[in-house]
């Protein structure tokens, strides 16, 4: 198994933020812990939504690319949100964010409400498994 860790990211306690292994036909499975809407300094930059949404999908990024693997490679998402209201109502522009950043590859999700997230200031966690060739 590899940690997969951004080298600009700060270091997260207690978890990893991605964990690789390699499956016996020779691809890998990458799976990306809950990631929130804060920046590698695990600074929240926003209470929007969407725009948590946004800096969500992208650390997923970082974390693939640390494992050599892109959007492309997600083979399923859960999503947790807050406020299913919220959510819903910020919908077109994370449809954009979405788009922006992990194309138009769209894997198997499920979105869950849920009472609360351990950060504070989060109000949605995303956790992601991808296929890597």
């Amino acid at each position: 198994m590899q940690i997969l860790q951004p080298s600009h990211w700060r270091e997260p306690r207690g978890y990893a933020n991605g964990i690789m292994t390699e499956m016996k036909a020779g691809s890998r499975l990458l799976f990306v812990g809950g990631q929130v809407g804060w920046n590698a300094q695990q600074e929240f930059e926003t209470d929007d939504f969407a725009g948590q949404v946004k800096q969500t999908l992208e650390n997923i990024v970082a974390i693939l690319a640390e494992g050599g693997a892109g959007p492309e490679h997600i083979t399923r998402m859960t999503w947790y949100v807050c406020d299913k209201k919220e959510y819903a109502s910020a919908m077109r522009d994370i449809g954009q964010h979405y788009r922006d950043t992990i194309g138009r590859h769209f894997p198997a999700m499920t979105a869950v409400e849920v009472a609360d997230l351990i950060e504070d200031r989060a109000k949605v966690e995303i956790e992601v498994t991808a296929v890597v060739p």
